[in-house]
């Protein structure tokens, strides 16, 4: 395949040639209230910095704004603030609800959509929808104060402020000349039948690096002449932004109003909310009048005629000379970006696809690369404070994330959302990575290893949460999707980077210990793990012991370690064929999934086996401190995981690894009993192929009639997460004397257990219906296109496993695509989305989805692990049915 011109500047990147990385999107769209920014007695993140002061406080960690970008150390940042005349706020970051503030948790209430987005950004596009009437800040704080957990979130739509169309859409694009010239257009756009003002401040800020220790020096930004200010960096060097018409120029510090916060002096007289001031407050003493500082902004203050626009053109470039040329040629250049944009995209996915799923593809894939941000932590320094600041007090040695001392960041992260989530999540992080590997497999590869290096990952082998608290438990994802990672750069550029297998199966062998050691610690080969991302899935709080004692033995923690031993093998054997000491470390990982698969499956009086031969399907085990068990059962996600512990390994497997084959025998023949519960080992399937697996025929088909049972899990838009028949018959437990329960929610939870504002007892979240799809493909490829299982139950349709893992993934790819009607389930009843032109092409990528109608819930732009639609789509376009057994994609 003839490389494109993006792939020609990643190559560049990849080579050290030319820094295409350097500059991105890598501004976040909420630092204050986040961990980092927290140094309040009590941990009270959201309370210590909340949206009023953001605009007041310099940061110690990071920086925000709106469409912004900044370098690869975010010392030089630039982003965009809008007035509309009538705001009591400037506009200089998206404002949203706290974790405290919501109904369902913190939520940003503003309408944005990320439109296009390279790999290397040398091309970007955003969209931000702007109301021309007062932001409505005070009615959606106190109507959402007002609402309880059983009713739907208040949103900025509801409001009806855009009902009349009196808005604008300013879309900003950046093109890279180069990789330090880049091009800025903001087109804005009068949506409304009336002329509108509209006060615009691209603003060019450095990041305060000098006020926490001695000896920083500190950068300048100075108006050059008319049309140009120069920026000084001690590291990054000097750039300048280029500009035309501008009304005047504002320069203030980057420095906290100490005044208005705390009624003391401050750093100095003009400081970082002087814009703020400048324009709602009419205070002309708050910029600098000497036009210097480390903030500024040309202004612009323009009249939109009715259902007209009007552009402005920017220019930020590396000062290489004295006297720099002036705006160029844009249109020439965005042109050619825009061009090798599409020309990228359809090399991607070059298979036939209707306008719509292109549409949605591309938008998930600018989602994910918009969502980049630059995360800077060092919990040793957040922990005892810095030597210009006051001390933290003595408290704060015992609080959040204590226990991590050696985790120090400062890198490019893939975040779940930069507005709710603008901190990594292990678990979600891998799904990111997946999805990036279609389109940049270098960063994607990045992302993993950042994971275990020895700055992130602890000593004893534990991968870091989130933010929130590093220690918590997520499903240890990691192999698979590092496996993932190099089967789809193989696959698409013809090469296998076996060193960076190498490099994450050395450390995830760290990791896989620590699972064993902290989660099976009495040694039962079945596991425990907490709440395990699932938040709040289960009748109690898993994150927490049980309400009545004792130990409570997780499927869903036993089917991840089932998988994980089968990832690594899969890894081990790769690496084996160039290294013959991985046969050995895939033999361990034979054995230990062995010993993992008879555990969860061994149902005796003497044995705590999770297979429940009654229900048919896997559930928790909690045994009480006086050791009686009880087997919950809870029919949700859980109990589907432990189908993920699948693989299948061909013909030449034992010809090619003897002594891989030789282990395999032994169990055969001297522990035959310990092979009797879960998948024939010595059975051959399609092309002489083998099956590992938790589950056998029985109990996959079996667990299958649950899930694709339209009463049960089966929702028109995939597989909910806990089954619909608790709608009608809730589980419940009675614990020391209090009872607890579980029921069907296809919304958003009412239940605030561990995370108020998630919700896993209903919606259809994506990544781990990927996962049952893989499984199911998986399966297939042992069983092959002859067995056939009914799906949807109780339909009397027979379809292969292949078959019902395409109608899954057709069911979720449809929550984003027009249906008959052109309306988009995404979007429910929403009428402005689903009909407005100006609205229903440009998409949220939901945290997840109604149970029963597919519309879009939880964080509206947490493309991260939703984004891996754009990996259904290729995956369903890719398939061939009448060369299936060529065409498919396996995942053995």
């Amino acid at each position: 395949m003839a490389l494109t011109e993006e792939d020609k500047r990643l190559e560049e990147a990849k080579a050290g040639k030319a820094p295409w990385r350097k500059f991105g999107p890598y501004l976040s769209e909420r630092q204050w209230g986040t961990v980092r920014e927290d140094y309040s007695p009590g941990g009270t993140a959201w309370e210590y910095l909340p949206h009023d002061e953001a605009r007041s406080r310099a940061y110690r960690w990071g920086e925000d704004g709106i469409a912004g970008i900044s370098d690869e150390s975010q010392y030089m940042c630039f982003a965009l603030s809008f007035w509309n005349g009538k705001d009591p706020i400037l506009k200089e970051r998206l404002f949203g609800l706290t974790g405290n503030e919501g109904n369902h948790g913190e939520d940003v209430k503003e309408v944005y959509f990320y439109l296009d987005n390279l790999p290397s950004h040398a091309y970007m596009k955003y969209l931000y929808k702007y109301p021309q009437n007062p932001y409505p800040y005070t009615d959606l704080v106190e109507t959402n104060k007002k609402r309880t957990r059983e009713q739907p979130e208040y949103e900025l739509i509801d409001t009806g402020i855009f009902d009349k169309d009196e808005y604008f859409d300013i879309f900003i694009e950046y093109a890279k000349s180069n990789p330090e010239d880049i091009l800025i257009r903001i087109r804005v756009e009068n949506r409304g039948e009336r002329e509108a003002p509209l006060t615009l401040l691209p603003t060019l800020w450095f990041r305060n690096v000098w006020s926490w220790k001695e000896g920083v020096k500190k950068p300048t930004i100075a108006l050059e002449n008319e049309g140009c200010l120069r920026a000084q960096h001690p590291w990054l060097g000097q750039y300048r932004l280029l500009f035309k018409g501008a009304d005047e120029t504002l320069f203030t510090e980057n420095e906290t109003n100490m005044e208005r916060l705390f009624n003391a002096e401050s750093a100095s007289p003009f400081v970082k909310d002087a814009f703020h001031r400048y324009l709602i407050d009419g205070d002309r003493t708050a910029v600098n009048p000497a036009k210097t500082g480390t903030k500024a902004a040309p202004l612009y203050r323009i009249t939109v005629p009715g259902k007209s626009g009007s552009t402005i053109e920017m220019r930020l470039v590396k000062s290489t000379s004295a006297l720099e040329p002036d705006l160029v040629d844009q249109e020439t250049v965005f042109k050619t970006r825009i061009q090798e944009a599409d020309a990228f995209y359809s090399s991607i996915t070059p298979f036939p696809l209707s306008d719509d799923m292109r549409l949605v593809q591309r938008q998930a894939f600018a989602g994910l690369l918009w969502n980049k941000q630059c995360y800077i932590y060092s919990v040793k320094d957040w922990l005892k404070g810095d030597p210009l600041q006051p001390k933290p007090p003595k408290c704060r040695e015992e609080g959040r994330n204590q226990h991590w001392p050696y985790f120090e960041v400062r890198d490019i992260f893939s975040m779940p959302d930069k507005w709710e989530y603008p901190w990594f999540a292990s678990w979600d992080l891998a799904f990111h990575a997946v999805s990036l590997a279609m389109i940049d497999p270098e960063f994607a590869k990045s992302q993993m290893i950042l994971l275990t290096r020895e700055w992130t990952m602890a000593p004893n082998g534990q991968i870091p949460a989130y933010e929130w608290c590093f220690s918590d438990v997520n499903p240890p994802v990691q192999a698979w999707a590092s496996m993932r990672i190099y089967q789809i750069e193989a696959k698409r550029h013809g090469t296998k980077d076996c060193s960076f297998l190498e490099r994450m199966f050395q450390k995830l062998l760290l990791n896989f210990t620590w699972w064993v050691n902290r989660k099976d610690a009495e040694g039962r080969n079945i596991f425990e793990g907490g709440f395990l991302g699932l938040d709040n899935i289960g009748a109690f709080d898993r994150s927490l012991a049980p309400p009545s004692g004792g130990i409570l033995l997780q499927q869903d923690g036993t089917g991840w370690m089932g998988m994980y031993c089968l990832n690594m093998l899969q890894i081990a054997l790769e690496l084996a064929t160039n290294d013959p000491v991985y046969e050995d470390m895939a033999s361990k990982f034979f054995e230990h999934f062995v010993h993992i698969a008879n555990a969860i499956n061994n149902v005796t009086e003497q044995q705590e086996g999770l297979w429940d031969k009654e229900d048919g399907f896997y559930h928790s085990m909690l045994i009480q401190p006086d050791g009686k068990r009880i087997l919950l059962r809870q029919d949700n996600m859980a109990g589907i995981i432990p189908l993920f512990a699948v693989a299948t390994n061909d013909a030449y497997v034992p010809k090619q690894f003897p002594d891989f084959k030789k282990r395999f025998r032994w169990f055969a023949d001297h522990k035959p009993e310990m092979l009797t519960n879960i998948a024939d080992m010595t059975k051959l399937g399609q092309e002489g192929r083998v099956l590992l697996a938790f589950a056998n025929q029985t109990k996959m088909t079996r667990t299958l009639k649950k899930i694709l049972h339209p009463d049960e899990f089966l929702s028109p838009y995939g597989i909910r997460s806990v089954s619909k028949k608790h709608e009608k018959h809730p589980f419940s437990i009675e614990l020391s004397g209090k009872k607890f329960f579980l029921d069907y929610e296809p919304a958003e939870s009412t239940c605030g257990l561990f995370g108020g504002n998630s919700n896993w007892r209903g919606p259809v979240w994506f990544p781990l219906n990927y996962l049952l799809i893989e499984s199911l493909q998986k399966f297939d490829h042992y069983y092959g296109c002859d067995f056939k299982v009914e799906c949807p139950t109780g339909s009397g349709n027979m379809k292969s496993l292949w078959e019902v893992s395409q109608d899954l993934t057709k069911r979720l790819i449809s929550v984003f695509l027009k249906d008959q009607d052109g309306r988009r389930p995404l979007w429910g009843e929403n009428t402005k989305f689903q009909t407005d032109p100006h609205f229903r092409d440009y998409l949220f990528f939901h945290e997840y989805f109604h149970g029963d109608n597919g519309k879009g819930l939880g964080a509206s732009n947490q493309t991260g692990w939703t984004a891996i639609v754009a990996k259904l789509i290729c995956q369903l376009a890719e398939y061939n049915p009448k060369e299936a057994e060529k065409k498919k994609e396996h995942v053995h």
